[in-house]
């Protein structure tokens, strides 16, 4: 295996285990609530710590399918979060559908919801689907809303015969498909849903106008200052940037939003700064090769890579090493 393959295995070997470990840290009950306060009204204003309680069993992480047909498909999970069923009935010849969880290898091709859960309501008895989608940067290829619309009519229709059952669509629940996008210019939070326009008389027709909800995050590269606007994107900075030491990162979490640190929550953390670091070393060992590739002193290198010229000149040394094998 040459060296720009091994390179490009390695980093794409990087980037899924980033990918993995940014949704272990955002699907923490501790982190989700603090999401759950910014974003849903039910929860506004609330102790994150109080709203915990209310996250029911353990959030799915990467394996409830978006393909219609198959994110409701019977006998993997049971209706209640959490509880994993082996057959597809419950014993007595009753059907159980829940949120499905495929087999990775037969799947392997399907596109995954990142995280999902419920979460019930303070009146104990309505809930609430949320769905979060982390996104390292704003995706070219596509709009990022349209997916969205996408994703989070899916957590609609995918409820039938899961959540209600044949024409009763009183029992659908209020879902909310939540995307963060890192690497933005501005920090920003837009909630889309749906609105009425009266286009004749009024008339207060009856159904839940809040059933879809959409809420776009878009976070800088810097740290926000401490403020209360920016609460939410402070928390997903110290989790998610790999500009911050990890030192810097345990203070934020435990000192400003009283997350404890347990040695799995230190563990990711620790693993997101490493595989961060890595990512960002391999793009800035490619940019320099390719500027010495066509042509450009190692003074004017130095210069736009913002580096001495010997770290310039360790980085060709150790391509050109390479090139040669």
């Amino acid at each position: 295996m040459n060296t720009e393959i091994k390179n490009a295995v390695a980093a794409a070997d990087d980037k899924a285990q980033y990918d993995e470990y940014a949704k272990r840290l955002l699907a923490q009950k501790d982190v989700l609530a603090h999401i759950l306060v910014k974003t849903v009204n039910e929860f506004k204003d609330m102790n994150p710590k109080d709203v915990v309680q209310y996250i029911e069993g353990e959030p799915y992480i990467s394996v409830v399918p978006v393909e219609p047909g198959l994110t409701n498909s019977a006998g993997m999970l049971s209706a209640e979060p959490g509880v994993a069923k082996s057959s597809k009935t419950d014993g007595k010849g009753k059907r159980i559908v829940g949120l499905n969880t495929e087999n990775s290898e037969i799947n392997e091709g399907l596109i995954r919801f990142d995280i999902i859960f419920y979460v019930r309501m303070k009146d104990g008895l309505s809930k609430i689907i949320v769905n979060i989608e982390a996104q390292k940067d704003v995706p070219d290829d596509y709009k990022i809303l349209n997916r969205a619309v996408f994703y989070v009519s899916r957590l609609v229709s995918s409820q039938k015969e899961r959540d209600f059952i044949n024409t009763n669509y009183d029992d659908i629940k209020q879902v909310f498909s939540i995307w963060i996008c890192m690497n933005m210019n501005n920090n920003i939070m837009s909630h889309i849903h749906l609105t009425k326009d009266e286009l004749l008389e009024p008339y207060n027709w009856e159904g839940n106008i809040d059933l879809l909800n959409i809420v776009l995050i878009g976070i800088t590269n810097e740290l926000p200052k401490h403020d209360k606007r920016y609460e939410l994107h402070r928390l997903i900075t110290a989790l998610l940037s790999d500009k911050l030491e990890t030192s810097q990162k345990y203070d934020i979490l435990e000192n400003e939003y009283d997350i404890v640190l347990n040695d799995d929550l230190r563990k990711d953390v620790n693993v997101m700064c490493n595989l961060g670091q890595g990512i960002e070393d391999r793009t800035n060992e490619k940019f320099i090769w390719n500027m010495y590739q066509e042509g450009y002193t190692l003074e004017q290198i130095a210069k736009v890579a913002e580096i001495s010229v010997d770290e310039v000149e360790k980085v060709i040394k150790k391509k050109e090493k390479y090139a040669l094998v």
